[in-house]
């Protein structure tokens, strides 16, 4: 704790530093904020010259000399109304003032005679204690003020900072690996999606491969969601805001909502669904219900429409339209504990399956009670909620954190966090109990004493987004998807057209046993074909000359430089098989 807080330090120096730097060498700088992250901070300018990555050794350089000047950061005091005429010709720095209390004494730091920011600190004493710092300015990219595309758009820097060159140095070399992993790389490279301009952000066109993997998880949740008892449903994209309203999603997440319409002037204004649990309650509603109808499972391939800032695109992780295997469990009191762990179970099994259960870590979302107008319900009913919710994680012997202010608005809910290769983590699937919506959509039962009851709903996703999930997978084996997941199994070429009516049988074998095959009869040397099948990841190539076609064998070469010559078809297809029906992680 002593060593990360130390770290923090140099680091939000250091962002006074570059702050001073940049200001020192262009004209017109505004500054806005500059905190510290992860592998070092980051500092928002609103200025007119275009920072490229040309001038990043200019301004790194301009900071050296403020670290070598041994230049003084000093603490001063001001109030509320000393610090808005300070910094006056700021708009933004005059914004954050006047959000702070009118009693409240505001700290300035100064570094150097002349320069100052708003800051909180703490800082070193002075920048000589930065001379062993590790930095590396890593990126400049665009970003909106307080992250509202209202505002006007900032240039953000991000520089990478540790407590020595050595730590920098292997920073970078993990950053550099990660890049090899990178989907948003690898993924376009190999042909899983694209993403075009005039379309927009966050909304990626699936390719062929990409489209490809997609159907083959997603038929396999649909399967086992079906063997574990849920009911299938098919529910609109869009719906009249009057069911929103009933939800509660109009007044708590209209903000994050595509609206179709103006409220003013038309009579009917539609939105595209952030999440289908309004649209499946109906199902339930469909009919009167008795506590012998319960628990009542419900699943969905869903198609969802967030209007996610720009700022926070990337790749198939974060998007605006997405897929996602969402479910509904309408139970019984006494049901609640057990249907919450078949949805941890269920959502356990997928993940090991895929291999992406190594690195997940479990939060507990509550609610912020300094911050009530964000949720439905009273204190009681989440603290209530909240702490039977506490007690089935407790019981299910999880180790999990507890994190105020995430949960849904209408209950809290269990995360499964997860990490890129860069380090960001993400939610990727969630288990949420909701005590509320079943009485503001009337979603009773007729229970045993013959009272009309409401159900506990319990929503959850068994594999998150399709594409978020597909990304992850995709940086996790560095695009060589297990055999059963590739959208190319097999990849069958001809050593001459002497063999070419043999290879075509053989590829229809394999279609029929169910091998997702290519076909490569170009007139292209062998040695060729095999390279193309290698940099596209393909598990196994089957080369067939004219000894193959004579003894009605095959020779292949795996993906991981295994070969095997001459053996029959029918054990290769077995071979195939096995690993396809038993989902072998290779």
């Amino acid at each position: 704790m002593e060593q990360n807080e130390k770290l923090q330090m140099l680091r939000h120096s250091m962002a006074h530093v570059l702050a001073k730097a940049v200001t020192n060498l262009y004209d017109g700088v505004k500054l806005t904020i500059g905190p510290a992250i992860d592998d070092g901070f980051y500092y928002d300018f609103d200025m007119q010259n275009k920072l490229t990555p040309d001038d990043f050794e200019k301004i790194e350089n301009e900071m050296l000399q403020i670290i070598k000047k041994g230049e003084v950061f000093e603490r001063k005091e001001v109030s509320k109304s000393e610090a808005l005429e300070l910094f006056k010709e700021n708009e933004y720095k005059c914004e954050l003032i006047n959000e702070l209390p009118e009693n409240e004494t505001i700290s300035i730091y100064y570094l150097g005679e002349n320069w100052f920011d708003l800051c909180r600190g703490p800082h070193v004493e002075n920048t000589f204690k930065l001379q062993n710092v590790g930095f590396k300015i890593s990126r400049v990219s665009g970003a909106y003020w307080r992250g509202s595309e209202k505002n006007k758009m900032l240039q953000r820097v991000y520089v990478y900072a540790f407590a020595s060159k050595k730590d920098l140095s292997e920073h970078i070399q993990k950053v550099n690996e990660a890049l090899k992993r990178d989907h948003n790389k690898i993924g376009r490279e190999l042909g899983f999606f694209t993403t075009v301009d005039y379309i927009g952000q966050g909304l990626p066109i699936m390719l062929e491969k990409g489209s490809k993997v997609l159907q083959t998880m997603q038929r396999w949740v649909e399967d086992e969601e079906e063997k574990r008892g849920y009911i299938l449903t098919k529910t609109p994209f869009m719906a009249k805001n009057d069911l929103y309203k009933i939800s509660g999603h109009w007044f708590h997440y209209k903000e994050n909502m595509f609206i179709l319409g103006d409220e003013e002037k038309d009579k009917e204004v539609f939105a595209l669904r952030p999440m289908t649990c309004p649209f499946q309650f109906q199902v339930y509603l469909n009919k009167p219900r008795s506590y012998k109808d319960l628990p009542m499972r419900l699943n969905e391939t869903s198609t969802l429409f967030r209007n996610e800032a720009s700022g926070e695109m990337h790749g198939l992780i974060r998007l605006r339209q997405f897929t996602i295997s969402e479910g509904h469990i309408a139970c019984l009191p006494s049901q609640l504990e057990d249907e919450f762990k078949n949805c941890l179970d269920l959502a356990v099994y997928f993940l090991k399956t895929l291999g992406l259960d190594e690195d997940i870590t479990y939060r507990f979302s509550k609610w912020d009670p300094n911050n009530k107008e964000k949720y439905i319900g009273s204190a009681e009913q989440w603290e209530k909620t909240q702490d039977r919710m506490r007690e089935i994680l407790t019981d299910l012997n999880i180790e999990f954190s507890e994190e105020e202010g995430e949960a849904a608005f209408y209950g809290p809910k269990l995360d499964i966090q997860i990490k890129n290769v860069f380090g960001k983590e993400d939610t990727l699937i969630t288990i949420q109990i909701d005590f509320q919506l079943a009485e503001k959509f009337g979603m009773e039962y007729t229970d045993s004493d013959g009272t009309k009851k409401y159900p506990y709903i319990i929503h959850r996703t068994s594999i998150g987004c399709y594409e978020r999930t597909l990304a992850l997978l995709i940086e996790k084996y560095a695009g060589a998807l297990p055999t059963w997941l590739c959208p190319v199994q097999v990849m069958v070429a001809n050593i001459s057209d002497a063999s070419l009516e043999y290879c075509k049988e053989v590829a229809n074998k394999l279609r029929e046993a169910g091998i997702k095959v290519k076909e490569d009869y170009r007139n292209e040397k062998i040695n060729y074909k095999i390279r193309e099948a290698s940099n596209d990841k393909i598990p196994y190539q089957l080369i067939i000359g004219e000894k193959e076609m004579q003894e009605k064998t095959i020779s292949y070469r795996g993906r991981k430089f295994t070969q095997e010559n001459g053996i029959s078809l029918e054990s290769f297809i077995e071979k195939v098989c096995d690993q396809i029906k038993t989902k072998a992680r290779d």
